[in-house]
């Protein structure tokens, strides 16, 4: 099963899938040369990948996106095939829901999939809790149907957490509609 890992630039997708894999991780760094330097020293230029196998035997491969706008052809040869996608925004930085609000309207256009937001940097925010995930949730435009949670990209309970979702919300959309009821 492919799930993409997509969000703005810095959310945590390469560590995400980093903390999780159990093949090492193929991954595209490079050094980053721009103004964005001072935040983190390499950027995904094409995508990660890393896999992990869950209950019976189920293969969860993961491909993650870069972040950075100027990188965006590889986003949809990406999520060819993807039966899910996680999306992670950072709480402590202003413009990251903006920007993953962009982003989720692409993959959304791309495919008509489940996903998760996962909120990312969250202890770097006063009082994290319910109230950064309403708001996320708000910027966003999301119902109450997409999980959105906490997610600490390096925590892997946190990253089982946000991948569960993720398949929750795939079988979710597998499973039969019930049957309905006749009243008389």
């Amino acid at each position: 099963m492919k799930i993409v890992v997509t969000g703005p630039f810095s959310s945590g997708k390469t560590t995400l899938i980093k903390t999780i894999s159990q093949v090492t991780v193929l991954g595209t760094d490079r050094e980053v040369t721009d103004e964005t330097r001072v935040i983190k020293r390499s950027t995904t230029v094409a995508m990660d990948f890393g896999k992990i196998t869950v209950d019976d035997g189920v293969c969860l491969h993961l491909f993650g996106t870069p972040g950075q706008q100027r990188f965006d052809v590889m986003w949809e040869i990406l999520s060819e095939g993807m039966v899910a996608f996680v999306l992670l925004v950072r709480a402590d930085v202003a413009t990251s829901t903006a920007e993953a609000r962009s982003i989720l309207e692409t993959f959304r256009g791309f495919a008509d999939v489940p996903f998760v937001v996962g909120v990312t940097h969250a202890e770097a925010v006063p009082a994290p809790g319910e109230d950064i995930l309403t708001a996320v949730r708000h910027s966003l435009g999301v119902g109450h149907e997409v999980p959105v949670v906490l997610c600490d990209p390096r925590s892997r309970t946190d990253v089982k957490e946000v991948l569960l979702a993720a398949l929750i919300s795939v079988l979710a959309r597998l499973s039969p509609a019930p049957a309905p009821v006749a009243v008389s």
